[in-house]
């Protein structure tokens, strides 16, 4: 009996990456009654699984929404007002900053509604229900072999079920895969268009500790901003207008500022973007030797040829911080999570689950045929794309995703493209029709087509141009491609390469930014111009910064081309591996991996310890041995030479003064930051964190260094959830920036 007990727990402990602890998992919240609800009442959640998520009633679902569709925020007012992080708000901040009023730098707080600043472009998007039609989808699947028949086939199905859902609402709908294709949930929801910035702490604040901090603990920054959404007088979502209300919302959260302690029961909601945590240590190991390293070479390279501009002018400091904090993000974020991936012995890990998986299907005759090609799929595909990882990583890092003229012109081709064959098209109409009514509407709908198209592309070049220098982007262009050339086979340059003089990638960056019209706002606006006016463009096919976007595109596209093929297998064998792992050990429940939709994780307020190596990089030991941070250890850490570290005079004051307010601890102190062990990741930024009781009590902004390898595996022991307060956020705005109206408008658990 020891003997089986004992086998028992080494294979929970070798499945811990896929199988449910305490504080592991993104679940769907619609399966939080039947999988979850008990262990969490058991943790300390006081509520139901329909105050959860309910289709019928109002529900804590109600009150989180999908930002923008890259972060996530919460309603906590009866008027519409949202919390969510600064970096969230940062592109929006950043929007309205000016040198003469530098609002990213000196943060912003609307004094009444009719000084809410309306973001172009920023949506929220509400939850409605969710629905597994995985019976409905495989149905019509069933006998389907042929990949582009059955591509096609599920298009229709799901085009089906949505139209369906929607049917007379102004709701919208999707339909996502899980668990590699297994099972199929349908998401309806409500958007909203009309969202406006309400207030947001000074970059001193928000940003506190900048990159330097950045996946750190223990953290002292104020990441949150605020914004408010809008609807129409008759309750429904609307375009952007001044006879626009405040929402009223299904469920807003309570905000409470009693504080926590260590155990306390602590969930998040939100939307995960991506996760990989059923990778095979084939994949986890080229992501240690090739894909990190790579991303972190070419972005330090980006990096510093954008600070060296942005630090001589304020200007294009306020065009690139934006652009600057997301590289940045992520540059340190594969730098941590090649580091962990190690250090965590992720690929050991990997590989003793597989070898268990292995044992389990050759056990049995039937389940040997079904699942032994699995993992040599998944192998054959990493062993083939290996010595193309490095090409394909700077294709997308230093091509498609480096000088942002690359995707501008290959989305410009295709729209010029757009043009010309919709003239065509509608010319030879023109010509084979014999009536001259039917003529004059066809010329009339000829107008009208190219003009759309025209005016497309105005708005793209606009947007384009908006926060752009062609200084600093010449300079992007010189030494992205330089190191491109110099790293990659020439195999695996793109073709234009071989047309550059002696690989003078800044002459050539010179001439490209001298000669295309693509490249310089009045040049673009000429061109827009021409087109509006009938005229052709002279061998726009032949311009440089076309020639240079679709090459780079074009290897892209290839090489998803080339191993086509491998990669099918690949996901086959991805989806029989988690199938055979659940068929495995069916008394665990399992979750899907992120992809953007609404999930809940739980788990407890919770310290951990800190690495060694952490210890000697942290600049102050405030929150070392708690779980907590204070305003003294933001204070410790002020650096009046290092702009991440410096702190505003009026926040000084209120420090030395110890005037905090309602908003103090136990013991007269002010909380920062706090750690739980829940499960996140990217897309989960603006979570809020919940009590027991439902309330709000602080949100989520970062993970750990020493966790960064959880994306791709879960670590129970170090794992956590770096967040915001809730009274340190209050305290900003009520004894910082004096927005004292904004709390009244809470619902606040004192």
């Amino acid at each position: 009996m020891k003997k089986i007990v004992s086998l028992l727990l080494a294979v929970s402990m070798l499945l811990a990456t896929f199988s449910a602890s305490a504080n592991e998992g993104m679940w769907l919240p619609m399966f939080i009654k039947s999988l979850n609800i008990e262990d969490m009442q058991k943790q300390g959640l006081k509520l139901s699984a329909e105050e959860i998520y309910s289709v019928n009633s109002s529900s804590l679902k109600d009150a989180i929404v999908s930002m923008g569709g890259f972060c996530t925020g919460e309603i906590i007012s009866n008027q519409g007002l949202m919390l969510t992080n600064h970096h969230c708000g940062y592109g929006a901040i950043q929007s309205f900053s000016t040198p003469k009023n530098n609002i990213l730098k000196n943060g912003f707080w609307a004094k009444t509604k009719s000084d809410e600043k309306a973001v172009e472009g920023l949506f929220v998007t509400f939850l409605v229900r969710m629905e597994d039609v995985t019976a409905e989808v495989n149905k019509e699947l069933v006998g389907i072999t042929d990949e582009k028949d059955r591509a096609q086939k599920l298009k229709e199905i799901q085009k089906e079920l949505i139209e369906k859902a929607t049917k007379g609402t102004h709701y919208t709908a999707y339909i996502k895969d899980f668990y590699y294709g297994s099972e199929f949930y349908m998401f309806v929801n409500e958007t909203f268009n009309d969202v406006r910035l309400v207030g947001a702490p000074p970059e001193s604040v928000g940003k506190y500790g900048g990159d330097t901090d950045n996946w750190m603990w223990p953290r002292h920054t104020g990441d949150f901003s605020m914004f408010r959404v809008y609807m129409g007088k008759d309750g429904k979502p609307a375009e952007y207008s001044t006879e626009n209300v405040p929402l009223k919302p299904k469920h807003h959260l309570p905000v409470n500022i009693k504080g926590v302690k260590e155990g306390d029961f602590a969930m998040i909601m939100g939307y995960p973007g991506s996760t990989d945590r059923y990778l095979s240590s084939y994949g986890v190991q080229q992501a240690i030797d090739i894909k990190g390293p790579t991303v972190v070479e070419v972005r330090d390279l980006k990096l510093k040829t954008m600070k060296n501009r942005m630090d001589a002018k304020e200007q294009v400091d306020i065009q690139y911080s934006a652009k600057y904090a997301q590289t940045a993000n992520y540059w340190k974020y594969y730098q941590g999570q090649t580091e962990q991936l190690q250090t965590n012995k992720v690929v050991a890990r990997k590989k003793q689950l597989e070898d268990q998986f292995v044992k389990w299907y050759s056990a049995d005759p039937e389940r040997q045929k079904k699942y032994r090609a699995a993992l040599e799929d998944i192998s054959t595909y990493y062993k083939l794309t290996n010595e193309y990882t490095v090409g394909n990583t700077y294709v997308m890092e230093a091509g498609v995703r480096g000088p942002d003229f690359v995707l501008f012109a290959f989305r410009t081709s295709r729209l010029l493209g757009a043009i010309e064959s919709t003239k065509a098209k509608m010319d030879a109409k023109i010509e084979a029709a014999t009536d001259k009514s039917e003529k004059k509407e066809l010329k009339k709908a000829r107008k009208s087509a190219v003009k759309g198209l025209i005016s497309r592309l105005e708005t793209l070049s606009e947007e384009h141009f908006k926060n752009y220098n062609k200084i600093l982007e010449e300079e992007l262009v010189a030494n992205l491609f330089d190191l491109y050339y110099k790293k990659v086979n020439k195999e695996q340059h793109p073709p234009f390469f071989a047309n550059v003089n002696e690989a003078d990638f800044k002459e050539y960056a010179r001439k490209l930014f001298k000669t295309s019209p693509l490249m310089k706002k009045g040049k673009m606006k000429r061109l827009i111009r021409k087109l509006k006016l009938g005229m052709k463009l002279k061998k726009i096919d032949e311009d440089q910064a076309i020639v240079a976007a679709n090459d780079f595109l074009g290897m892209y596209f290839g090489s998803a081309k080339k191993f086509a093929e491998a990669e099918k297998k690949m996901e086959e064998g991805y989806k029989l591996f988690v199938e055979g792992i659940r068929l495995m050990l069916p008394e665990k429940s399992f979750y899907p991996n992120a992809n953007s939709t609404q999930r809940l994780t739980y788990g407890s307020v919770l310290s951990y310890p800190v690495s060694d190596r952490v210890k000697k990089m942290v600049r102050s030991k405030d929150g070392l041995d708690t779980f907590f941070t204070t305003m003294e250890g933001l204070i410790e850490k002020e650096d009046k030479n290092n702009p991440e570290f410096e702190i505003p005079a009026r926040l000084k004051e209120l420090y030395e003064a110890k005037d905090y307010g309602q908003y103090a601890d136990e013991n007269g102190k002010l909380r920062v930051n706090f750690l739980t062990n829940n499960d996140i990741t990217g897309g989960n930024s603006g979570s809020p964190v919940i009590d027991g009781n439902g309330y709000l009590i602080g949100t989520a902004f970062d993970g750990n260094w020493e966790a960064m390898s959880g994306d791709i595996s879960f670590e129970n022991k170090v794992q956590r959830t770096i967040s915001v307060d809730i009274r340190y956020t209050l305290f900003i705005i009520d004894k910082y920036a004096g927005a004292r109206h904004l709390i009244d408008e809470m619902t606040v658990i004192k």
